[in-house]
């Protein structure tokens, strides 16, 4: 197994321990920032997400440069990205930061994409993310640690930013897999 493809797994491997700390009752208190409460566990669990969000950026880029593109990282790599994404959205619907149905607009696509690679590779098809995909990818990215940090690096800006940025994502989310079905319609059209 080559290097992104192992970065890629570390990535699948935070998600369990992300979760716990975001479930857990830690008691490791609060902290202040431009006067909004963030609990310390939060602020963990955001450092996490990012930190997983962002070796992303780094196993494409080595999988690229040294030519270490495979197809199993081109499976991997998406899924990661949905299992990250989704296991926070989750935990923040459960938390009562963000609206389930938005949620649930962003987690079907991710199932229906899913669901579409899956025709796809079982016709020899294996398709790696396009840019919209990526900017998809990216804006949920910053929502999701937006809301997180409880918008506090936000905090002075005059409106809340974690929730706009929670829109743009779903628009994103909706735009790119509207484009992803069209782009792969012949996975249908040539089905019995």
């Amino acid at each position: 197994m080559n290097l992104p493809n192992k970065i890629t797994i570390s990535r699948i491997l935070l998600i369990p321990i992300f979760i716990i700390i975001m479930y857990n009752p830690f008691s490791w208190g609060d902290m202040n920032f431009i006067g909004v409460t963030l609990p310390i566990a939060h602020f963990v669990g955001a450092l996490i997400f990012i930190f997983a969000s962002v070796t992303d950026w780094i196993d494409g880029y080595v999988a690229r440069k040294y030519q270490l593109v495979t197809n199993l990282g081109k499976f991997l790599d998406p899924l990661a990205d949905k299992l990250l994404v989704s296991s926070a959205l989750i935990i923040l619907v459960e938390l009562g930061m963000a609206p389930a149905w938005i949620v649930i607009i962003i987690i079907s696509r991710e199932f229906a994409i899913t669901g579409l690679r899956l025709i796809l590779a079982g016709g020899g098809e294996v398709v790696a993310a396009n840019m919209l995909g990526k900017i998809k990818t990216w804006t949920q990215i910053i929502a999701v640690s937006a809301l997180l940090l409880h918008n506090t690096i936000f905090a002075l800006i005059p409106f809340d930013f974690a929730t706009f940025a929670l829109w743009v994502s779903m628009v994103f989310t909706v735009w790119s897999g509207v484009d992803y079905f069209i782009k792969n319609k012949h996975a249908f059209t040539n089905s019995k």
